[in-house]
């Protein structure tokens, strides 16, 4: 067996949903933190992150709460 099938359950890694899930938060944090120091490189950094992960939770079928306002 190989360690990529070590621990799946569904087809999915436990604890990927909620790491990924977590990371999302980190980086809306992060991109929060950067427009409020006006730090657009930061920002568009951050962005960037935020949209290559809700990307890979989408294909994951991850659900992601929308961003609260």
């Amino acid at each position: 067996m190989i360690a990529s099938e070590l621990g799946r359950i569904g087809g999915m890694v436990p604890g990927f949903a909620g790491g990924l899930r977590r990371r999302v938060e980190e980086a809306r944090a992060a991109s929060r933190a950067a427009k409020e120091a006006d730090d657009l490189y930061a920002v568009q950094a951050h962005t960037a992150d935020l949209e290559d992960l809700l990307r890979l939770a989408e294909e994951h079928g991850v659900s992601i709460e929308p961003e609260e306002e």
